[in-house]
């Protein structure tokens, strides 16, 4: 393995998913607005538009990005993100919450993809396409210790102050800083080297016609398919895990005379450390793993990171809250050995003028399998209980995903029979 050449740029792309971590409302969204007297339902409506929003904007932001320049979109939505912070801390009414969600959705739209496409046609530029796992996996492993570190300033603002509202006027500060950071990032990124070397190639008609084209290709839908499954997955079924850190903080000898909302700030706080922490490293050992058999390992994790859904949904079931954390640690882990590995495939087998409107349809998908499954894991927990609802999703997808690997084996020893 070729040792990565640690310049100012890497350092900027590592200080960049550090910023953008600094998330400190993560850990403490929903009883924020539990906090603000919203019942569950208008909650379930706010998280229902953020996910229409990403829908309409996902794929339309990718390609404006490829079109009009990534950095421009960068800069672009970490503004929209800070006025969405903004109206967070200011309000306490619903219609302002659906507001400030509408901005947040917009944001998250522009953002997934672009700053992944500026890396790749980084390596690019520098010839060191080779590294694109090794690499990704090193700068994404820093946005990992950038949402461990903000869990624990998370966890303390909440202890200290009592309240969770504070944590979105302190998350403008780590955003305005990668605002100039961004801006700070040498011309050449903002486009691909394709369209700067090809006359008359930049406009939104070329994007669409390059986007189609390529999207329509089997291995890139498999391979889109793959990577947005484990993460929509993931994104569907980790704040319940927030219920099973409470239950844990209420057993914990410690902090006794603290109120309960206190104690459960500091306990969730730390914990979350210690999950990005170990994230963190997994991002780092990617290129390790892929080193294996990056096809094999894809579909390997993907039954890997499911079958920790099982198991901690039958701890969870039981009430070992402590094993049911670690199974759940587990699916964040595979999550982060898988998304270096699969962003490096989608960077081999797609053009770098379109990369950021590819890797955006990608999020699309997740974005509409996260609302179906989210959908569904609700709807079973309120019949049957959390623990249950895990084990049923998890299975589900489990079997489906060995059922639909099956079927493209027997199909491909077909048509290699009819080709004889």
């Amino acid at each position: 393995m070729e040792q990565l050449v640690k310049n100012r740029q890497y350092f900027k792309f590592c200080a960049y998913g550090f910023l953008k971590n600094l998330r400190f409302f993560d850990a403490f969204f929903i009883l924020f607005l539990v906090e603000k007297g919203l019942p569950f339902t208008q909650i379930g409506i706010l998280y229902a538009v953020r996910e229409i929003v990403i829908n309409v904007f996902e794929i339309p932001s990718g390609i404006l990005a490829d079109t009009f320049g990534r950095k421009n979109a960068l800069v672009g939505a970490l503004l929209v993100y800070i006025i969405s912070f903004s109206v967070f801390y200011l309000s306490s009414e619903f219609w302002l919450f659906l507001i400030a969600f509408i901005l947040y959705g917009i944001g998250e739209a522009f953002r997934s993809g672009t700053h992944k496409g500026m890396i790749m046609d980084f390596l690019k530029l520098n010839h060191w396409e080779k590294q694109k796992i090794n690499y990704y996996g090193h700068t994404r492993s820093w946005s990992q210790k950038g949402s461990a570190i903000s869990a624990l300033i998370a966890g303390l603002i909440v202890f200290y102050s009592g309240s969770y509202q504070n944590i979105f006027l302190y998350s403008i500060v780590p955003y305005l800083f990668n605002l100039l950071l961004i801006l700070s990032y040498p011309k050449e990124l903002n486009r691909s080297q394709e369209q700067i070397d090809s006359i008359g190639r930049t406009g939104i008609g070329f994007t669409l016609k390059s986007f189609f084209k390529i999207i329509k290709q089997p291995n890139v839908l498999k391979i889109i398919n793959t990577s947005a499954t484990h993460t929509a997955y993931l994104r569907a079924v980790k704040d319940y895990i927030q219920i099973v850190m409470v239950n844990v903080a209420l057993i914990l000898p410690i902090l006794l005379n603290v109120e309960a909302e206190k104690k459960n700030g500091i306990v969730i706080g730390v914990i979350y450390f210690f999950i990005y922490l170990a994230t963190s490293r997994a991002s780092q050992l990617s290129s390790k793993v892929a080193a294996k058999s990056k096809w094999n390992i894809s579909h390997i994790t993907l039954l890997l990171g499911f079958i920790f859904g099982i198991i901690c949904g039958v701890f969870y079931f039981y009430g070992l809250w402590i094993i049911a954390i670690i199974a759940f640690v587990g699916i964040y882990i595979v999550e982060n050995i898988r998304k270096p590995i699969l962003t490096g495939i989608i960077a081999d087998n797609v053009p770098n003028e379109i990369l950021t409107s590819v890797i955006s349809a990608q999020s699309l998908l997740r974005t509409i399998l996260t609302a179906i499954l989210a959908l569904v894991f609700g709807l079973l927990a309120d019949n049957f209980g959390i623990g249950i609802s895990f084990v049923a999703v998890s299975l589900f997808l489990t079997l489906s995903t060995i059922l639909i690997r099956n079927i493209h084996i027997f199909h491909r020893a077909f048509e290699k029979t009819s080709s004889r």
